[in-house]
């Protein structure tokens, strides 16, 4: 079966097309992508939705490989918020 898994950052991201044994999981299309081990990931999705590294995979499945948030969102927000000017709020 055909699967991507994909890995992004500011600025730049990665894709690798793979094909993988019927039943293969999270797991192992991360491993034969070569990113087993990677020390920033905070987690794993299927098509943006939370995937447990044993999830199985279905044919076409998009896998990502999520880094860990390096703000909080509400706080990267409520400053954004701050810095316009007081007309545009």
């Amino acid at each position: 079966m055909k699967v991507q898994v994909i890995r992004a950052w500011p600025h730049r991201h990665e894709v690798v097309e793979l094909v993988l044994a019927p039943g293969a999981c999270v797991r192992d299309a991360v491993a034969a992508a070569g990113w087993a081990g990677e020390a920033d990931v905070a987690g794993f999705a299927v098509f943006g939705a939370k995937a447990d590294p044993a999830a199985v995979l279905a044919e076409g499945d998009r896998v990502e490989v999520l880094r860990a948030l390096t703000v909080d969102p509400k706080v990267a927000r409520r400053k954004r918020a701050e810095a316009r000017p007081a007309g545009k709020r």
